[in-house]
């Protein structure tokens, strides 16, 4: 495997645990972490039904979190690693803070970015798709037909 994928996969497992901890407070199973010069520098997961709050999204808690962490708002030397496609609203914010690259896990064929357009990130991210896609697929499809198969 060459070093790369490895290095995603490694990140990508972080933001599964991110995840997980989303799904044991029944929020939707979608976790982040952002990764600068190789450590972990923020770590998110969904929280809208927590905080009762629609923006509360994985990738949106955790580039608050590495803003503040590296105190300024832009992250050009950063990765995002997050369990699923980003919606318009988290590539906005992605665009916003200059991500350099967004690593993600599932796609979201019905409300990820690429949905409208693939010119919502900052021209200057780079996407790295389908890293750990089946692990990731698997806990939304899981948490959602719990929620089907619950009404």
């Amino acid at each position: 495997m060459p070093r790369q994928q490895h290095r995603h996969e490694q990140f990508m497992n972080e933001a599964i645990k991110e995840a997980k901890n989303a799904l044991s407070k029944d929020e939707v199973p979608i976790g982040a972490v952002i990764v600068c010069q190789g450590q972990i520098i923020a770590r998110a997961h969904n929280l809208t039904e927590t905080l009762n709050d629609v923006t509360a999204h994985a990738e949106m808690q955790a580039i608050t979190a590495a803003a503040s962490h590296l105190g300024g708002k832009y992250l050009n030397e950063c990765i995002l690693y997050v369990t699923v496609e980003p919606c318009v609203m988290c590539a906005g914010a992605c665009f916003r803070s200059q991500v350099r690259m967004v690593v993600f896990g599932a796609k979201d064929t019905k409300n990820g970015y690429r949905s409208i357009s693939n010119k919502i990130l900052h021209p200057k991210t780079t996407v790295v798709e389908g890293i750990m896609e089946h692990e990731c697929s698997k806990l939304i499809k899981e948490f959602f037909k719990g929620k089907r198969d619950f009404l």
